[in-house]
């Protein structure tokens, strides 16, 4: 279809196309005059990247799924239900009777307040950045500050909820544990305490028992008296052997004084016998002197090797004895042992449970400082205030799309009426409906009347030209 072609349909069926242009920027007038004018207000959240200083916490806000997530929450239903009774919209009777008329009574009315809410929300996140956008849309520039403001602040409530709410279940199972773990302490140091009472052992460390020190003691008071019963005994065999080459008795006084007496004795003797003969009674005198010496001798030997004996006797009983008691402490020590690795035991026993009732105390105290948390990291950047023009309806865009949509439907319409009826609108139409070649176009009544006046009898110009002979002109 050429231009002119183009026009001329357009000409033809100008005032169906007008009728549908007005008919379309009508409707979109009429529902710009219908519709409520509208007013949004905004505010600016930031998410922070920065540590918990409780937790010691990195939160990493920059990434997308991070983003959409805290999008998600704001326009979760949590967040409204917050809103709703924090602002006590449940109160209201008028909201309450639009209720039942919509839904009957029928369902909680919370939770469609809520729902109702969450239609004029909506969350946007700041292009390159960590601000989200929260909008509300309603015909009150101040209800729709105050509810942008209210899902601010219900947001950020509930993540920090969502922070603690996990810190105090943590909270409540440590301690519930950590009461277990102290009862647990409790009964192993009452075990302990109940066995060292028993045993009687107050001291753990065996380099401090008395038991040990009494052992070591009879050690050496054995090793001292075996010494002596070894000396003592071969002294007595020496006495078996040779009691006068004894050194005790070589070494006792008496009998040397005695020996000594013998000696001069048996030295006059020998001067008596030699002067008086044998049976002289001076040599009688001093025989029967000298083997009194010699029992005296005998005697003191005998006494002397007595109490080797005796000493010897002595040191083998004091041997045997502190052998029995050495025994018999080592024994005692040796129970004692045992009875200090029980100890020991229970002491690991109660360690472990300390150990493990002070790990479980530290979590307490770190869940406990979470769930008492009043920070997070997100915080309001721009408050919402009331807006002081109207957001909606958008007149120009409307206005804009009445204006391409009524003249594309103004020319749809004109086509379909052409196309339905169809009518010779230039030589080109004839061309083409005939088939024949245009000789030429005559003027229109007015055109005629013009071309007179200037002296014109031919036509205004000629389209075609005359037709050869094969084409059978005429």
């Amino acid at each position: 279809m050429s231009i002119g072609h183009f026009l001329s349909v357009i000409l033809a069926r100008w005032k169906a196309a007008l009728l549908v242009f007005l008919l379309v920027v009508g409707a979109a007038a009429a529902y710009l005059a219908m519709q409520p004018r509208t007013y949004t207000a905004r505010a600016a959240l930031v998410l922070e990247s920065k540590a918990d200083p409780v937790s010691n916490i990195v939160y990493q806000t920059a990434t997308p799924a991070y983003i959409a997530t805290q999008m998600e929450i704001v326009r979760s239903d949590r967040v409204a239900l917050r809103v709703v009774r924090d602002l006590r919209l449940a109160e209201n009777p008028d909201t309450r009777q639009q209720w039942v008329e919509a839904t009957g009574a029928q369902g909680n009315f919370e939770h469609w307040l809520a729902r109702a809410l969450l239609g004029n929300v909506e969350v946007s996140p700041a292009r390159q950045s960590n601000v989200l956008q929260v909008s509300y849309q309603s015909v009150d520039p101040r209800f729709s500050a105050l509810m942008a403001n209210a899902f601010a602040k219900a947001y950020i409530d509930t993540t920090l909820d969502l922070r603690t709410d996990p810190a105090r279940q943590y909270s409540s199972f440590f301690d519930a544990h950590a009461r277990q773990l102290r009862d647990a302490v409790q009964a192993a140091q009452n075990k302990l305490s109940a066995f060292q009472r028993e045993s009687g052992i107050t001291a753990t460390a065996e380099h401090l028992d008395i038991e040990n020190a009494r052992l070591a003691e009879l050690s050496s008071q054995l090793v001292a008296v075996q010494a002596l019963a070894a000396e003592s005994g071969s002294r007595q065999a020496a006495a078996r052997r040779s009691a006068e080459q004894m050194q005790d008795v070589q070494m006792s006084p008496l009998v040397a004084g005695l020996r000594g007496d013998m000696l001069r004795q048996e030295a006059q003797l020998q001067q008596l016998n030699e002067r008086y003969g044998p049976n002289h009674p001076q040599v009688q005198e001093a025989k029967a002197t000298i083997a009194a010496l010699r029992e005296r001798i005998a005697a003191e030997t005998r006494r002397v090797t007595g109490g080797v004996a005796v000493n010897d006797n002595i040191n083998r009983m004091r041997e045997a004895e502190i052998r029995a008691s050495l025994e018999a402490q080592r024994a005692k020590v040796l129970k004692l042992k045992g009875e200090r690795d029980q100890i020991a035991v229970l002491q690991r026993d109660v360690e472990n449970a300390q150990r493990a009732y002070d790990a479980v105390l530290t979590r307490l105290s770190q869940t406990s400082l979470e769930s008492n948390n009043t920070m997070t990291n997100v915080s309001i950047l721009d408050p919402a205030t009331e807006p002081s023009s109207p957001s909606g309806p958008r007149v120009p865009l409307v206005t804009a799309l009445a204006v391409l949509i009524g003249g594309f439907l103004a020319l749809v319409t004109a086509f379909l009426l052409e196309l339905f009826d169809r009518r010779v609108r230039s030589a080109d139409d004839v061309l083409l409906t005939v088939g024949l070649p245009v000789l030429g176009e005559m003027p229109r009544p007015m055109q005629r009347r013009l071309f007179r006046r200037r002296g014109e009898l031919m036509p205004r110009r000629v389209l075609g030209q005359l037709p050869s002979a094969q084409n059978g002109g005429l």
